[in-house]
């Protein structure tokens, strides 16, 4: 309860940090979100997408 207590009063009490709080978990969670889809998504396509590949097809100089 102490916990709970201390983060209603450190984020939750006042507007400006309640709005505060609630943009910067938002920024956080879009970026964790983006980067755990990209990364399912090239395990999924592992072996086909350009970056995968693009060493065959290159030219060395």
């Amino acid at each position: 309860m102490a916990l709970a207590r201390s983060v209603y009063n450190l984020l939750f009490r006042r507007t400006s940090t309640f709005a505060i709080t609630i943009m910067v978990g938002a920024v956080f969670f879009e970026r964790v979100f983006d980067q755990g889809g990209d990364a399912v998504f090239d395990n999924i396509n592992g072996g086909k997408l350009w970056k995968h590949i693009k060493h065959n097809y290159e030219k060395e100089e």
